[in-house]
């Protein structure tokens, strides 16, 4: 018997609960395939639950708090695809805060995801992994 395809609904609901888990640093691994693929700027792409839990490990240890702003994101939802464009703040590991206005830093994000058959297939991360803004030597305008 095959797999019941999910909603728009039931999709998009699994994405904000993978942002909700990462927000409350609860478990979100379990909502990803075995097989999960997932991109994160300047790590790479980590395949298989296992080293998106490396992944994860790596990135939070570059982060204290973080909160992702979901009342204001913007979704596209095509099939298996949703793509989100958000928000977010929070403060690094050295105590320098950022906010999606600019300051000092990150802040803006986009994410696409693939779901299906209840599981986070596919994630590729779009930000800049420079949360709070201290790369300023490479660009001539800050």
């Amino acid at each position: 018997m095959g797999e019941t395809p999910e909603t728009d609904v039931e999709r998009k609901s699994i994405v904000l609960e993978y942002f909700r888990r990462l927000d409350r640093g609860g478990d979100f691994l379990e909502l990803f395939a075995d097989d999960v693929r997932v991109f994160y700027p300047k790590w790479g792409i980590a395949t298989g639950r296992e080293e998106v839990g490396e992944m994860f490990g790596d990135v939070g240890s570059l982060v204290t708090s973080m909160s992702h702003d979901y009342e204001t994101f913007n979704y596209v939802i095509d099939g298996d695809m949703i793509v989100v464009e958000g928000t977010s703040t929070g403060e690094t590991a050295e105590g320098k805060e950022w906010k999606p206005d600019g300051t000092p830093g990150g802040g803006r994000w986009c994410d696409v995801f693939e779901v299906r058959n209840g599981k986070i297939q596919r994630l590729f991360i779009y930000l800049d992994p420079d949360y709070a803004g201290t790369d300023t030597e490479q660009y001539p305008w800050l």
